[in-house]
């Protein structure tokens, strides 16, 4: 039979033609502008990649279940554990939640011990429950040394073999000097408590891990990927060259870390995250040279975002989670843990619980993506972006390591200020809508009301400040701020009226008061659309029979010059704003002496904008 290759009639086409193309295409326009996109973290992310951008990354050959093991976890399947974490401190209460969610498809639990002090409180926490069937992964401790002899005690007296149960403890000092503005029990206190908790587990719980790097927490306080992988693997790492000074082995440290990584809505970004996270891991062991391959096995769990979440319109949360759950698992991922939708106002319930459990069950069996081990593989797209992700990461990295260590960088407030101007940045992004949240600063539903559903907006953590050896660091959510404006509103015992003068050009004038809707909905205004007048005076006249106090004028930026200045003799002081949709510049003076108090564009910045109505209106 002839080796034909397929589709060999067609000539391969190289980039130089297909940018000749392209540019032909964009007749004129910026090719930067219009096609490049450029990412929080810096990158410049091109419209199209080629086989040819794959030449120089060196991890390409390796397998799945090898060194570096980028190309998912450690073992030669996709399978993750569905992991639900529960955030309630009552143990019969846990205990009723955890058995609900492993008798519907969990295979991992997150529980709060606050209030685990002895073997009782236990068997009340696992009341029903096979602990040799789940990943337990004991959450929220002040000591968890203490709580790991009574898991094995515990475990020993219902006759588990404690050698053979799987889980973590998220012992973290560095999260905690960032939530508590201290370390625990000073510095070299915790780090003694690290070796304590790694030597006990070596013996007593060898498939536990017990240093938990929790990256999540800087997601959840605006930082960017680069920035998240980078310092976690820089406080990864001082914890285990801390660690060996002391006395312990590698092999012993660096096999008890867990990932914990909070994922977004950049689909492909985060999907590049993970598997970087495991590219430089590998880099970072291979520099202790331990004697077995177990330090190079990270395992990373990714927990679904809370910056991302909105209080309004809260089911969009669960499209936002179903994606990150779904990057999570196509990076390979050794467990996700999805928060509830509703988590951003509320305490979970059993919906909430449902849902997220669900999420990624509907991936598993549904989408079979525990089937497939890194069907990212090989994409021009996504292996660039790990390589650029990894290279980000480890400048930062770096950077850290430079400053004498994850320790030293904390107290330098290196890490605080990077994090602190990315989300500055994300803030102004949001603000001025070149970032969505639907539902919220774009796209509201106009007759939701979530004032009465609230029951808290904070991060839930329980954390305070109470100490300043190191700048505390607090998770917020990006849709905050927007949120506060549409609650004053709520709140208020007046809510304004908004009427959309409409005149001119159909479609103009429609685009326009559809741009009016959304800006001020997001305030929560109650808006009077129409379908436009004849005569400026005939909008006008509507627009005080209306009773409205804000008369947006909507119309093309040619019929603007005789809308403006009739309506506005009209209106003017009889109204308490005249806005204009748009921003004809060469008239902007002009209509500023008619009378036309602000312009709304898709430049301004929304936030700052409505932050001025609500003190005018309410």
């Amino acid at each position: 039979m002839e080796d034909n290759k397929l589709f060999s009639e067609f000539p391969p086409v190289s980039t130089e033609k297909w940018e000749e193309v392209i540019k032909k295409d964009l007749k004129g326009a910026d090719y930067e502008k219009k096609l490049v996109w450029r990412t929080i973290e810096g990158f410049k992310v091109k419209p199209y990649y080629r086989a040819e951008d794959l030449e120089g990354l060196e991890y390409l050959d390796s397998n799945p279940g090898q060194e570096p093991y980028t190309r998912g976890k450690h073992t030669a399947d996709n399978v993750w554990e569905v992991r639900q974490d529960i955030h309630v401190a009552d143990p019969a209460e846990a205990n009723r939640i955890a058995l609900d969610a492993v008798s519907r498809g969990a295979t991992s639990l997150g529980l709060c011990a606050k209030q685990i002090a002895s073997v009782d409180d236990m068997a009340v926490l696992f009341r029903g429950i096979y602990i040799n069937a789940v990943s337990i992964n004991f959450l929220c401790s002040t000591d968890y040394l203490q709580l790991l002899r009574l898991y094995v005690e515990y475990a020993k007296r219902e006759g588990y073999k404690p050698e053979e149960l799987c889980g973590s403890v998220d012992f973290d000092p560095f999260r905690y000097a960032l939530n508590h503005g201290r370390f625990h029990r000073g510095e070299e206190g915790d780090m003694q408590m690290a070796k304590e908790l790694v030597e006990y587990a070596h013996e007593a719980l060898p498939k536990f891990r017990v240093l938990t790097i929790n990256g999540q927490q800087l997601h959840n306080a605006g930082a960017n990927i680069v920035q998240e992988l980078g310092f976690s693997l820089a406080a990864a790492n001082e914890m285990v060259s801390r660690l060996t000074d002391l006395g312990c082995k590698m092999e012993h440290a660096g096999r008890s870390v867990v990932l914990n990584v909070g994922v977004g809505s950049t689909y492909f970004m985060e999907i590049a995250k993970i598997r970087a996270a495991r590219l430089l891991w590998s880099k970072i062991v291979e520099q202790y040279k331990p004697e077995c391959d177990c330090p190079y096995k990270l395992f990373i769990n990714a927990t679904t975002s809370r910056w991302n979440q909105s209080v309004y319109d809260p089911y969009v949360n669960m499209l936002r989670s179903t994606t990150e759950a779904m990057s999570s698992a196509v990076a390979g991922a050794d467990s996700i843990s999805v928060l509830p939708f509703d988590g951003a106002y509320k305490e979970a319930d059993d919906f909430g619980y449902r849902i997220a459990r669900n999420q990624q069950l509907l991936l598993k069996e549904e989408s079979y993506l525990d089937k497939i081990v890194d069907p990212a593989a090989g994409s021009y797209y996504i292996e660039n972006l790990t390589d650029q992700i990894a290279r980000g990461a480890w400048e930062h990295f770096l950077k850290v390591e430079q400053a004498g260590g994850m320790c030293k960088a904390l107290r330098a407030g290196l890490v605080q200020d990077e994090v602190e101007a990315t989300a500055r940045q994300r803030d102004l992004d949001i603000a001025t809508r070149k970032t969505t949240i639907v539902g919220t600063n774009q796209y509201p539903n106009l007759l939701e009301k979530m004032g009465e559903k609230i029951e808290h907006t904070g991060c839930g953590c329980q954390c305070a400040e109470s100490g300043t050896e190191v700048r505390t660091l607090k998770p917020y959510r990006g849709a905050e701020a927007f949120e506060a404006l549409r609650l004053q509103t709520e709140r208020s015992s007046h809510r304004p009226r908004v009427f959309l003068l409409t005149y001119g050009d159909l479609t103009m004038r429609k685009a326009r008061a559809g741009f009016a809707t959304n800006f001020f909905g997001v305030a929560g205004y109650e808006i009077i659309d129409n379908p436009g007048f004849a005569t400026p005076e005939e909008g006008a006249k509507a627009a005080l029979e209306s009773g409205a106090e804000v008369v947006v004028l909507c119309s093309s930026d040619d019929e603007y010059a005789d809308l403006t200045k009739p309506a506005c003799d009209l209106l003017r002081g009889k109204v308490k704003s005249i806005v204009l949709a748009g921003f004809p510049k060469e008239m902007v003076e002009t209509y500023k002496s008619y009378g036309v108090d602000e312009f709304i564009h898709v430049k301004t910045n929304v936030l700052e904008s409505l932050t001025n109505f609500q003190k005018k209106l309410l």
